[in-house]
């Protein structure tokens, strides 16, 4: 088993923290990207606005969520004292499976073969959706 990841949160409002403090970097990032593809300060203007930023931020923070990768034996061992909801995607008979628990006692699990890169970068996004995405719109 195998954790990956720099975000875990207890409390939704841990989560709403981390969220704002990464605004910023997010912001650096945009810039620092569309200084690299030579936009000039009129395309910059033109094409970056709040919702990409936004988007970027969620980006970021989806990438740093923690997650936990292991065999369908240890996942199975962790949902049994896992006491909260789980929504599950992929096929039972699988041997591997990547999971997140967000902080108001809800979780995301995927389950996977091979791809255990994409496996992780699914999960995040699905985690962000399902869990996180409803706390930062309140």
């Amino acid at each position: 088993m195998d954790t990956e990841g720099t975000f875990r949160f207890e409390a939704a409002a841990e989560a709403r923290k981390a969220y704002e403090s990464i605004g910023p970097a997010a912001q650096t990032v945009v810039r620092e990207v569309t200084k690299a593809m030579e936009f000039d300060r009129e395309e910059y203007d033109d094409r970056v606005t709040g919702e990409v930023v936004e988007t970027a931020r969620d980006a970021l923070f989806a990438s740093l969520l923690e997650v936990t990768v292991g065999s369908r034996e240890e996942y199975d061992d962790w949902q049994a004292g896992y006491d909260g909801e789980i929504t599950e995607v992929g096929h039972e008979a699988v041997d591997r499976v990547v999971w997140h628990a967000g902080p108001e006692t809800e979780a995301v699990a995927a389950t996977f073969q091979n791809e255990e890169a994409a496996a992780i970068a699914t999960l995040r996004r699905q985690a962000f959706g399902r869990l996180y995405r409803d706390l930062f719109d309140e």
